[in-house]
């Protein structure tokens, strides 16, 4: 009868720390946010978040109000989704909200890169030094060459003579961008004459997009951690596929390694990091810098091709600019020299943009709380949060889309950041209050993406250069933007669920 009695009530013990570990007993304490843990334990709402984030999100808002705590996937995570207090999160210390155990574990998973704790510190102090300021000109010449290099690569002498040539715009766009910032940050192959060097980039180049693109759509369920067993297998392939691409020893046989790759590899083998890691972390440069442009590229050449306002002011400031460096494009002449300078005088390609990453940028910023605290809000109110738990802003709907903030909020308007001097418009407002935090595409506090001044100016130069060279026009300009793909959503730049069809031929 002893024995029985332990059986069972061992039985139970296991039963209740089972359920304890699901969530079945948490219950909202006085001062906490609202509490939805959704009707199954430990799932809570996680396969109605991976569905549709967007659309979940707005359904607990209109329940809860801006801040409420859900179940996902055996964690809770509380949103504030008020922008008036997102100063509160993103200025709150890291010994009580930090972002990296998240990164940490997620880049260990859709990376196989096992971090170190100088990882942050190394990357900031990089791009500080060689993808902004003076190190920024030097990316953006060598950006500008390899751009140009693909872009007329396939220029046939039918097409010198102003011949049409189709595509679909998202596969173009992504394509020409990322393998242009892939040569321009990893390096050119050593060959020996010059032409049989760009032959052999743009063969590796392609075939290195064609794998990445792969990659890319396995992207949300491996991050998920969802893949089913044959996806997973693939995704392992192309890990291996790109260690071994973008190994530190094929990197040695490169000319035109950029600064900021170079001194990231030196900087671990200091450290000690065994080889085959910094391979790995190879990769996740590679994704952190180019998984997101090219999707923002064919964004923004569809918004200005939907909108004929917008291509007439962008294209007359970008010719304005080409003039007023002297120079101008000739059949059979130089190649334009697009520099640092000349990408500074754009204002209304520079609001352009800024709106097309408005529409279509949707990161999902995520701290894991260290230690019991309070949040403050603006507005006076304090929520606990608890230790362990994760709390998280979703911009896109908070800030991108409210109409009170920007109105009409869908539409592309290319000059929505411009005030009527012609300047950057920075004064945005919320229930009368001025709101800092009015547009958030690459982040915001100590997770902003170090990489975001060299992405934009790749972003610029590629619109230029389109522009400058090439007349562009929708096959069927009646067509209806395709819709976004919401499994895209809190992963950066959304992607569309179908291609677009265009075509271009030179403007000369």
């Amino acid at each position: 009868m002893g024995l029985l009695l332990s059986i069972v009530l061992g039985f139970l013990a296991a039963l209740i720390g089972g359920l304890y570990l699901l969530g079945v007993f948490r219950q909202r304490q006085p001062g906490e946010p609202p509490l939805d843990k959704g009707l199954i334990p430990w799932l809570g709402h996680v396969l109605e978040f991976r569905r549709n984030t967007l659309k979940f999100l707005d359904r607990m808002k209109q329940k809860h109000g801006d801040v409420f705590t859900v179940q996902l996937g055996g964690h809770y995570i509380t949103f504030l989704q008020d922008p008036l207090s997102f100063g509160a999160l993103v200025k709150e210390s890291r010994e009580k909200l930090d972002f990296s155990k998240f990164a940490v574990h997620l880049v260990r998973r859709v990376f196989g890169y096992v971090a170190i704790e100088n990882d942050h510190k190394i990357l900031h102090e990089s791009s500080s030094k060689h993808l902004k300021g003076d190190g920024l000109q030097v990316m953006t010449q060598a950006m500008m060459t390899n751009l140009q290099n693909l872009l007329l690569h396939n220029i046939s002498s039918a097409t010198d003579q102003r011949t049409w040539m189709e595509d679909g715009l998202f596969m173009y766009s992504y394509n020409i961008l990322f393998r242009a910032g892939y040569l321009s940050l990893y390096g050119n192959v050593s060959e020996g004459s010059e032409e049989k060097a760009k032959e052999k980039d743009s063969a590796e180049s392609e075939a290195l997009f064609h794998e990445f693109r792969k990659y890319d759509q396995l992207f949300p369920n491996l991050a998920y951690g969802i893949l089913p067993p044959r996806e997973r297998l693939e995704a392992q392939r192309l890990m291996g596929f790109f260690w071994n691409s973008l190994s530190v020893q094929k990197m040695k046989t490169k000319d035109n390694i950029s600064r900021w790759v170079w001194e990231i590899q030196q900087a671990k083998e200091e450290l000690g990091m065994n080889e085959s890691m910094i391979n790995r972390y190879m990769f996740v440069l590679l994704w952190a810098s180019q998984g997101n442009t090219g999707p923002s590229a064919f964004w923004l050449l569809l918004y200005l091709m939907k909108n004929p306002e917008a291509m007439t002011a962008v294209k007359g400031e970008i010719d304005k600019v080409l003039k007023e460096s002297g120079q101008e494009v000739l059949r059979g002449g130089p190649l334009i020299n697009l520099t640092h300078e000349m990408l500074m005088k754009t204002p209304i390609l520079d609001s352009a943009v800024e709106e097309t990453l408005r529409l279509t940028a949707s990161p999902l910023l995520t701290r894991e709380v260290l230690q019991d605290m309070t949040l403050k809000m603006a507005d006076g109110r304090g929520y606990f949060l608890r230790k362990g738990d994760r709390v998280a802003v979703f911009p896109y709907s908070a800030v991108h889309i409210d109409p009170e903030i920007h109105p009409d909020p869908h539409s592309f308007k290319y000059d929505r950041f411009l005030n009527p001097d012609g300047m950057k418009k920075t004064d945005f407002y919320k229930a009368g209050k001025k709101v800092k935090y009015y547009n958030m595409p690459w982040g915001a506090g100590v997770s902003m993406c170090p990489g975001r001044f060299f992405a934009t100016n790749e972003l610029k130069q590629f619109a230029f250069l389109m522009l400058v060279y090439f007349e562009i026009e929708l096959k069927n300009p009646d067509e209806k933007i395709p819709e976004f793909d919401f499994r895209r959503w809190g992963f950066g730049s959304i992607q569309p669920t179908r291609d677009v069809q265009f075509r271009y031929r030179l403007r000369y």
